[in-house]
């Protein structure tokens, strides 16, 4: 009930926020598609919010859950290329449907074995949340894009934030570990019939008009874009030729369009992702004990500086409709200035002799990385192409998941110098990502695609 009160909550807000915003999603092709477009919304809240409500992550072996992140970064690719191909309700469907089923292991399974057995098809195909950003993307245009990316990001952080709460609750009771991950695998269920019952044909129509809109810039040769347009799925109108041919077929298809990723000149925006990720978890990186070591405060006080910065966080995706038209829609220029706003802020924090100092970097850090999050995903679209958006939203997924395990090793060895050493790294990472987009300026302001290597 709580759940569904909130979610409720997060599309009133959209909504007054369409109203208020002046244009927000209206005006664009996805105008006739706001239903829609806030239901994907509460989809966003209730997969984020079941995720983190599982509770169940921090109570796993080591071992398994390892293998969990591995399999996430390995598999992030792969099933967002496979949602370009087989369309976005089939794959959102079957991702949903199969973390629910991993989930519902994890609930029966009394051994390690069966614990790491019910890891696998959640590490494989809980992605529903970059599929559905894709989704979005196919709805909107680049103009309204990080409005509506922004208002999804702060839809999910509420259940981001709400969800571990609910999910610590639960664990404390009586066989609460196994509750919850029924519980979660319910909700999971829950959400797959929603998605089941999402207005498709309005997607339908407005992705059809979202391509024409889009004609003449595509992101791929003139053969792929070819091979692009001749299938349905890419647009949404799902057929089951695509959706029941060989799988092998469609692995080749996956490969195929991996390697025209892999062989573009791309390699750029995802340096940026991954240096940025990498500052921004060096920050965070034992901070709790670097608040006690430097300035005597307790643990708890560090959990509430995070309650409080991830609060912030919503506020920030909120704000993205009025920040994008005071830049003129730039999000070149919004990136730029967001990065080069946490790079101060990081060294803030990383030469703060108090600590109110720490409390200023962590408020306007909030902002700076939600806004420059959100940007970095609509300029990988932007730059790469938008039928592409499911490998390229995977490939960025998996470039963070690589930021998180460089991070932890980085962070211990900066940490052996100076409880400032991880932030400070930080800073020097996020100083290259800066001087990466000031290199590459021309192309990222020509908003002209990069052209991806077809086979």
């Amino acid at each position: 009930a709580a759940t569904g009160r909130g979610s409720a909550a997060a599309a009133g807000r959209m909504e007054e926020e369409d109203e208020d915003g002046g244009r927000g999603a209206a005006g664009s092709p996805a105008a006739a598609s706001g239903r829609f477009v806030r239901c994907l919304y509460v989809v966003g809240f209730l997969v984020s919010g079941e995720a983190r409500g599982g509770g169940s992550d921090g109570a796993l072996p080591a071992r398994p859950g390892s293998l969990y992140g591995i399999m996430q970064l390995f598999s992030s690719t792969f099933v967002g290329c496979w949602s370009d191909i087989v369309g976005r309700r089939y794959s959102l469907l079957a991702c949903i449907l199969l973390s629910a089923l991993g989930y519902f292991l994890l609930g029966t399974s009394t051994t390690v074995f069966l614990f790491a057995i019910s890891r696998v098809p959640v590490g494989i195909f809980k992605h529903t949340l970059s599929i559905s950003k894709a989704l979005l993307s196919d709805l909107v245009s680049e103009r309204d894009r990080p409005l509506v990316m922004g208002r999804f990001n702060a839809a999910s952080s509420v259940g981001f934030i709400l969800g571990p709460v609910v999910g610590g609750y639960l664990t404390e009771l009586e066989d609460g570990f196994y509750q919850t991950s029924f519980i979660c695998a319910s909700i999971f269920l829950l959400n797959a019939g929603l998605v089941w019952m999402l207005p498709w044909s309005e997607e339908n129509t407005a992705s059809r008009e979202h391509q024409q809109g889009n004609k003449g810039t595509d992101s791929f040769s003139a053969k792929a874009n070819h091979d692009l347009h001749s299938k349905p799925a890419t647009n949404g109108a799902m057929t089951s030729d695509i959706l029941f041919r060989s799988p092998w077929i469609q692995v080749a298809t996956v490969l195929k369009r991996i390697k025209g990723i892999a062989c573009s000149d791309l390699w750029d925006i995802f340096l940026v992702r991954l240096l940025m990720s990498v500052a921004i978890l060096l920050y965070y990186s034992n901070f709790s004990l670097a608040l006690e070591e430097r300035f005597g405060v307790k643990p708890l006080f560090a959990g509430y500086l995070l309650s409080y910065s991830s609060a912030l966080g919503v506020l920030a995706g909120c704000l993205l409709g009025p920040i994008t038209r005071l830049y003129q829609h730039n999000t070149y220029r919004i990136l730029l200035h967001s990065s080069t706003l946490t790079c101060t802020l990081i060294l803030l924090y990383a030469s703060a002799l108090s600590i109110w100092m720490v409390i200023l970097s962590s408020t306007f850090l909030a902002f700076s990385t939600t806004i420059g999050r959100t940007c970095i995903i609509d300029l990988e679209l932007t730059i790469g192409g938008n039928e592409a958006s499911g490998t390229l939203l995977g490939v960025g997924q998996s470039v963070t998941s690589v930021g998180r395990i460089i991070a932890p090793l980085l962070s211990g060895i900066a940490q052996e110098f100076s409880p400032c050493g991880p932030p400070s790294l930080g800073v020097g990472l996020a100083l290259v990502a800066i001087l990466i987009m000031n290199a590459n300026k021309q192309k990222y302001c020509s908003h002209g695609s990069v052209k991806l290597k077809n086979q």
